[in-house]
């Protein structure tokens, strides 16, 4: 079943973003949170957000994680799997929200992850939207709207 939670910036977050600045300034996810990223975005990108893909209520099978680099200007997300084994259908998406400029895909049969995908960040009014999946499992998210 497909799974939508909402999440939006913080006030001090959407103010840099408004006024042309980076999101260095605002706090990335914490450590608890990302353990499990694996850096496949490149040097400089810092988890911003991060959503499971549970294979059942209790059991996360795999997290996107949602980084952004300020000197790169874009946002990037990968789909990783907790617990690498044998090849599995893995999926990750990345696109903007309500209007779809052109979704940045990777799937494919993986052992540790999908990704990395990249995206600009959104224009005015444009949410970020992503989603990840493994074997038969999903979730996605929006958020991160300047």
């Amino acid at each position: 079943m497909k799974s939508i939670r909402r999440k939006a910036l913080t006030a001090g977050a959407l103010a840099v973003l408004a006024l042309g600045g980076t999101l260095a300034a605002t706090a990335p996810a914490s450590a608890s949170s990302t353990g499990a990223y694996n850096g496949a975005c490149g040097t400089g990108y810092e988890v911003f957000m991060s959503t499971p893909v549970n294979s059942s209520r209790t059991t996360v099978a795999a997290t996107t994680y949602v980084a952004y680099s300020s000197a790169d200007k874009q946002w990037c997300a990968v789909t990783v799997r907790n617990k690498p084994g044998a090849r599995v259908f893995m999926e990750v998406t990345l696109d903007t929200w309500p209007t779809s400029s052109a979704t940045a895909r990777d799937a494919g049969s993986y052992t540790t992850y999908a990704g990395p995908v990249y995206k600009d960040l959104p224009e005015p009014g444009q949410c970020m939207t992503w989603s990840g999946s493994i074997d038969i499992y999903y979730n996605s998210d929006r958020g991160l709207c300047p």
